[in-house]
């Protein structure tokens, strides 16, 4: 396994810390009806155009709808290059429940 999995707090340390960059690999309309704060939307769209602009040094985040989609994409994105990613344990549904 090439990327490691985190929870909610951990991901929200990075993020405060400004440490970390978040994509979210769900569909569209799911994106629009609620994203973490900052997050890219990547799809196959889109993908080839993060990936030439994305900083590798910087963590990456991946969120999907409840931590399963994610590990797949995570995994796909530390084959490409990223120095660390992360597969967001819970996925959105987790973070949406801790930051209300």
């Amino acid at each position: 396994m090439s990327y490691k999995r985190i929870d909610v707090q951990e991901a929200q340390e990075l993020i405060k810390e400004n440490q970390a960059q978040v994509i979210d690999v769900r569909d569209p309309m799911s994106y629009q009806a609620g994203h973490i704060p900052n997050s890219k939307l990547v799809n196959d769209e889109n993908v080839e155009e993060f990936l030439q602009q994305a900083d590798k040094t910087q963590p990456l985040i991946v969120c999907c709808y409840h931590g399963n989609m994610s590990q797949g994409a995570a995994d796909y994105f530390s084959s490409k290059g990223f120095e660390a990613t992360y597969s967001l344990d819970g996925g959105f549904e987790a973070w949406s429940l801790v930051s209300r």
